[in-house]
């Protein structure tokens, strides 16, 4: 068959929503590359969706619906075939069961960002406000650091990724994106090439990333807000802040100076753990860069007081005024730059406001029983899950498996593999990838929006999310327009709705820049804020309920779980390189990669422990304790001890993975998953 090459978008978990060139061969799939004409993605692409057609023809894709005749967790062995007709009845009176027995809201539909596709992804939540399940609370990657960003600059927005090129001082500040988001890279590499910028990193350890910067700060975790307000203390005092940008464009800045008056370096140094000269030089050369531009990681917000951390280093450009220059400035998300009407596809014209919140990070002491989430409503007792598999990413895991096991707790999955999810379903649907179906995608970094087609057939006996959510609707009696339309129609009247061109109307490629302009992008007309102003003083009231622990002004937040005598290493659960949350940690070339779950510890530690490379070594906490082997590692202070990559479960000596030991508190000031927080003891195993 002849090969030919058609366009796609990255649908994964992952700032950069990559356009791609797809090869494929008839049903087969090919090369997957960057595409050249998208002015962000520019020909680049991470190694693990290169090799997608490892996971797209992987031997274990599930290819029909199966109903657990087995042990919960028991693997493939557990389940039998079904028809989807059987299947989707089975679960439709399921949940219909559930809900007469305790009301509706005793159901609740839990998803994630398995896709980014605004189609695929949130279609579910049409489903949850027709029929008054239970909604759920989506705090598991950016509700602390949405907090922080919208704290200070008003809306989920910032300066053009592709700007990076154009800087003289690029600062990638809690994020890996070697790793995680390798186009920023690109971009970097072109500001170093053509202006001779500067690439400095703020990561707790000496990651890909910081490997390649002129500069790495390495402050403990939990501790950036201090580093952030040192600098700003040192701006102030030096004469690097831009008093008449400030007063044109900020709140309070005179406050603001005298807040900063006792956060001196010195302050900050025995706090961060960095010496007294790192904050000075760093603060200098971040002074003296008019061209500076912070790419704002989520890594450092995954705290308890990440709202407040990434809120003080947002505050940095508009001390120095770097919003003013081109190349300036700063990127958190630009996920809220195109305005696009949701209700048709989520249903939002059924959505009960008194319908209980869940808060999804919490999904172990929710399916425990919890008073402090159930509150006065009834128990879950039904759950259907898509795009996420919290029986390995939500934390403390324990209270997640726990849950699971419940023998009065119904469970369907839709999922493209058996995860340990899935394992633990009485039903499981099988489900397309991205190649197989049309979605709408948004860009965090970038300003594209891009629509992706179905380029292959769905895979043996596979149905999108949206199709599975429409045959539920069906038979339980939902009613919604959006139930009765394509995934395509869907999209085409919710681009007309939001005034934007239709489907036959979309640029060529699928990709629609939305990039404002100058002014608008770099907020000089003003901030999305009542007053068009940046806030230095953060109204936290507004934001979440929480909030009487946060101060107005940036500061050093102390709610972290800083540990103690007996426990006294501070745990960075932080991505790898190869997986993507759970995807891609059961392809042979990631596996391959990275090896085994393994501790990143300083040889100073090692020694003290008489432990050595390769040996293992047990790190535990109140919530239990696991075996992993160690890798001696100077890149971090001594207290830091570092795990990289959602492993499956049985990847660990004893059946259970990393997020063992996270908590499942929630950050201030509303929520949010804190899975670099935490305190552990190190033992030889």
């Amino acid at each position: 068959m002849p090969l030919d090459i058609v366009a796609s978008v990255c649908p994964h978990d992952c700032p950069s929503a990559c356009a791609l060139e797809i090869e494929r061969t008839g049903r087969r799939l090919g090369r997957v590359r960057g595409a050249a004409a998208q002015s962000y993605t520019r020909a680049v692409v991470c190694a693990k969706v290169a090799r997608y057609a490892e996971r797209q023809h992987h031997p274990a894709r599930l290819s029909q619906p199966l109903h657990r005749v087995g042990e919960k967790g028991a693997g493939i062995e557990a389940f039998r075939p079904i028809s989807w007709d059987a299947a989707l009845d089975e679960v439709a009176d399921a949940l219909t069961r559930a809900a007469q027995r305790h009301g509706s809201e005793a159901v609740w539909p839990y998803y994630y960002a398995g896709t980014m596709g605004l189609v695929q992804r949130d279609g579910i939540n049409r489903l949850r406000h027709a029929m008054g399940y239970s909604r759920e609370d989506l705090t598991i990657c950016n509700a602390l650091s949405d907090a922080g960003w919208f704290a200070g600059v008003g809306a989920k927005r910032g300066v053009d990724g592709c700007e990076i090129a154009k800087s003289d001082l690029i600062v990638v500040w809690g994020g890996n994106p070697v790793s995680t988001q390798v186009n920023v890279m690109t971009h970097v590499a072109a500001a170093r090439r053509e202006r001779g910028a500067k690439l400095v990193v703020i990561d707790p350890y000496r990651t890909a990333t910081a490997e390649r910067a002129d500069l790495h700060l390495a402050p403990l975790p939990g501790t950036d807000g201090a580093l952030a307000c040192a600098m700003m203390h040192l701006l102030f005092k030096e004469g690097y802040a831009d008093r008449v940008y400030m007063a044109r464009h900020t709140d309070d800045p005179a406050g603001l100076e005298a807040h900063l008056a006792t956060r001196t370096p010195a302050w900050a140094s025995g706090i961060t753990g960095l010496a007294e000269d790192e904050i000075v030089g760093f603060a200098r050369l971040y002074g003296r860069t008019k061209r500076s531009y912070i790419r704002v990681g989520y890594g450092f917000s995954r705290s308890r007081n990440g709202s407040a951390q990434l809120f003080a280093v947002s505050c940095l450009p508009a001390v120095t005024g770097a919003w003013a220059h081109e190349g300036g400035g700063a990127l958190y998300s630009n996920l809220g730059l195109v305005a696009i009407d949701h209700t048709l596809i989520e249903g939002l014209d059924r959505l009960d406001p008194a319908t209980r919140i869940l808060d999804q990070s919490r999904i172990g002491p929710v399916l425990t029983g919890d008073p402090r989430d159930l509150g006065n409503g009834p128990p879950v007792s039904a759950l259907f899950v898509q795009n996420t598999n919290p029986m390995v990413v939500a934390p403390e895991s324990r209270l997640v498996h726990r849950g699971f096991a419940r023998s009065d707790l119904f469970v369907c999955v839709h999922e493209q593999f058996l995860t340990e999810t899935a394992a633990m379903a009485d039903i499981v649907l099988p489900a397309t990838t991205f190649l197989e179906h049309d979605d709408l995608y948004l860009g965090g970094a970038h300003t594209y929006l891009q629509l992706g087609r179905a380029v292959l057939p769905p895979h043996a006996k596979c149905r999108s999310n949206h199709d599975v959510i429409n045959g539920l609707a069906e038979r339980l009696g939902a009613q919604h327009p959006g139930f009765a339309m394509s995934a395509v129609e869907l999209i085409d009247r919710t681009l007309q709705l939001s005034g934007l061109p239709g489907v036959e109307s979309f640029p060529d490629g699928g990709r629609l820049d939305c990039c404002p302009p100058f002014a608008t992008g770099h907020f000089l007309d003003g901030f999305p804020q009542a007053d068009k102003k940046f806030h230095f003083r953060a109204d936290w009231s507004a934001i979440g309920q929480e909030y009487a622990s946060l101060p107005a002004l940036p500061d050093h937040v102390a709610a972290i779980d800083d540990g103690d005598p007996e426990r006294p290493f501070r745990l960075v659960a932080a991505p790898s390189r190869s997986f993507l949350n759970t995807s891609f940690n059961n392809t042979p070339s990631s596996i391959a990669c990275e090896g085994r779950p393994t501790a990143l510890i300083h040889p100073d530690v090692l020694s003290e422990l008489r432990l050595g490379d390769g040996d293992r070594v047990r790190i535990g906490n109140r919530r239990g304790s696991l075996v992993v082997h160690t890798r001696r590692f100077a890149g971090m202070q001594k207290r830091v001890v570092i795990v990289e990559g959602l492993w499956p479960n049985h990847a660990f000596e004893e059946g259970i993975g990393i997020n063992l030991l996270t908590s499942a508190d929630p950050g201030l000031p509303r929520g949010g998953a804190v899975f670099h927080d935490t305190s552990v003891w190190l033992r030889p195993a």
